[in-house]
């Protein structure tokens, strides 16, 4: 790589491109990389100012990121949150329920965690955890997903109704590109922890996996709470545009003097209906 005394030296493109020529650098790299930086620091601005309007405005913001494993909502939602006032935004990641827990409402520890006026709430992972992750793995009853499947849309029917605002990711990943993501956990020491036995077993019922994602959408997407699809193969270009899409959902204040598009590119940010063409099928 370049040296900061090379850096230092150079004046002009030209000299950059030059430089990386001698060194046998790959300058579109790294390019992309300054680029997808500068638009980053752009966006989490933009980001800060949407909050500040939000606190200002008392309004109730839920942002659910769901997905297959290693499909990158954790690395998605640590760009979204990284310079946020951390007084009026919480980050929500729920383990496995207790014993008591188990015997209540599937609902209720949810709902405990739901946005406080003027404050955003992001869900990694959230309720839909009992439409795709618990019917695959045997976590939870056949009745007991079935009882989810229909209570969910009055569920959210009612936080809409109360004016909650919830936005709904499904990050979209393919099937070897999740594998090369795993291999790269298990290679290295400090994101070994990621990996767990579930995780193993998700490239094993892919299929399955398909089939209860497929009924998820079928029968919760709404016009009053819809499912929002981004492709994710990119890990960089996903984070980008699930930003640019949660901005382009507010009039808040100061939005016009953005430096940067804040409408998300529609190859990668799709709204679901039945036919759309998804990675992870």
């Amino acid at each position: 790589m370049f040296t900061l005394e090379e850096l230092n030296q150079v004046k002009k493109r030209k000299h950059l491109i030059n430089l990386a020529d001698q060194k046998n650098i790959d300058i579109k790299k790294i390019l992309q990389k300054l680029r997808y930086e500068e638009e980053l620091r752009y966006l989490q601005g933009e980001l800060v100012n949407l909050q500040q309007w939000i606190a200002k405005k008392k309004l109730r913001v839920a942002i659910i990121f769901e997905g297959r494993d290693a499909a990158g909502k954790g690395g998605s939602i640590k760009r979204f949150t990284e310079h946020l006032n951390p007084r009026s935004m919480r980050i929500v990641a729920l383990s496995k329920p207790t014993e008591v827990e188990k015997g209540q409402w599937y609902f209720r520890r949810y709902i405990k965690e739901l946005p406080n006026p003027g404050e955003i709430v992001f869900f990694d992972r959230s309720w839909y955890n009992r439409a795709v992750v618990e019917p695959v793995m045997g976590f939870c009853t056949n009745k007991q997903y079935k009882n989810f499947m229909v209570q969910v849309p009055e569920f959210e029917h009612m936080l809409y109704e109360d004016g909650i605002i919830v936005i709904k990711f499904w990050f979209s990943i393919s099937k070897e590109e999740q594998k090369k993501r795993f291999d790269a956990r298990l290679q290295n020491p400090l994101k070994v922890w990621k990996f767990s036995p579930v995780d193993m077993k998700g490239q094993q019922l892919w299929n399955k996996y398909t089939k209860y994602k497929e009924q998820m959408f079928s029968k919760t997407h709404t016009t009053f709470s819809p499912w929002v699809i981004v492709k994710t193969n990119s890990k960089k270009t996903a984070r980008l545009e699930s930003m640019r899409y949660v901005l382009s959902r507010f009039d808040y204040t100061g939005k016009s003097k953005a430096k940067t598009t804040l409408l998300p590119d529609p190859n990668v940010i799709l709204r679901y209906y039945r036919y759309i063409e998804q990675i992870d099928i």
